[in-house]
């Protein structure tokens, strides 16, 4: 049994604890407010520039247009963009999405496919170095230091860009965690390049109602060759925006659960702790009452 100079030493610890998870938890909560708040209003931006390249690039032929829409013609090289949080302590945001990777770089590996990973964020190599280590090429970890800023997507799209350019990979998929609520983040994955374009069928109108008609200037070409780039960076950028916001809202729970955790032990030590300082009262009753009987 321990002594009470051992209990009143662990309730001390459990308590500086609490301190810490309470404080990191407030932190979360007033940081979550405005990385939610700029994933939302990344959202509309982002679907409207890719709803309207898939109009565009759904009226061009297949195998036709600039080379991040046609692609490089096969899918043996693929690159995995997997996006991450540089710190943990956020529960299972981290360990969901290099779930999810792990399970789509195996797949890629049992059909005979080239494997390449991009890691961006900290966590997210140092779970993948574990099974996949020769697979990762580079480790992205310079961003959202004060919050995510576009300059930092925009390079981490150009190093994709030119690794495309290079012809280093044929299809990259990027995965990273959409922000649904504080308690809710979905594991997403995205191909990015080549800009994915639509099937006919599912851009094709309702049957009786007009078909919307769009006149682009300069020529189509030209204007995808300028805007897929672009697309990319913002594509990139709303996922760092989402997984931003997921990150806090993970931390937030995490740190309310640990909180609620160590009042609990709280409770039951200092219940286990005043049952002991009872017991040990009524032994040295028992035995000063003993003592004085036998005299």
């Amino acid at each position: 049994m321990p002594s009470l100079k051992d209990l009143r030493v662990r309730i001390a610890s459990v308590q500086s604890t609490k301190k810490i998870t309470s404080a990191m938890k407030m932190v979360a909560a007033s940081k979550l407010r405005r990385a939610q708040e700029a994933a939302e209003a990344a959202r509309p931006y982002a679907e409207r520039m890719e709803r309207m390249l898939s109009n565009l690039a759904g009226s061009m032929s297949a195998g036709s247009g600039p080379k991040m829409l046609a692609g490089t013609g096969k899918q043996q090289v693929h690159l995995v963009v997997v996006m991450t949080a540089n710190r943990g302590l956020c529960g299972g945001f981290n360990s969901n999405i290099v779930r999810n990777a792990r399970l789509y770089i195996r797949e890629l590996l049992d059909q005979g496919k080239t494997v390449k990973v991009l890691a961006v964020g900290r966590k997210g190599a140092e779970n993948l170095r574990r099974d996949y280590r020769n697979l990762i090429g580079d480790v992205v970890t310079d961003f959202g230091r004060k919050r995510v800023q576009f300059s930092e997507a925009d390079g981490i799209a150009t190093k994709i860009t030119d690794m495309f350019n290079a012809g280093e990979f044929d299809v990259a998929t990027m995965i990273y965690a959409r922000f649904k609520s504080a308690i809710s983040q979905i594991v997403t994955r995205q191909q990015i390049v080549p800009f994915p374009v639509p099937e006919k069928s599912a851009t094709a109108p309702a049957a009786g109602g007009p078909a919307a008609v769009y006149n682009y200037e300069p020529t189509d070409t030209e204007i995808l060759t300028s805007l897929l780039p672009r697309n990319l960076a913002i594509q990139v950028f709303r996922a760092m925006l989402e997984n931003a916001a997921s990150e806090q809202g993970a931390k937030m729970t995490a740190m309310d659960n640990a909180t609620r955790n160590a009042t609990d032990m709280i409770n039951g030590l200092t219940m286990k702790y005043n049952r002991t300082r009872q017991a040990q009262i009524t032994k040295e009753l028992i035995e000063i009452i003993s003592g004085a009987e036998a005299l």
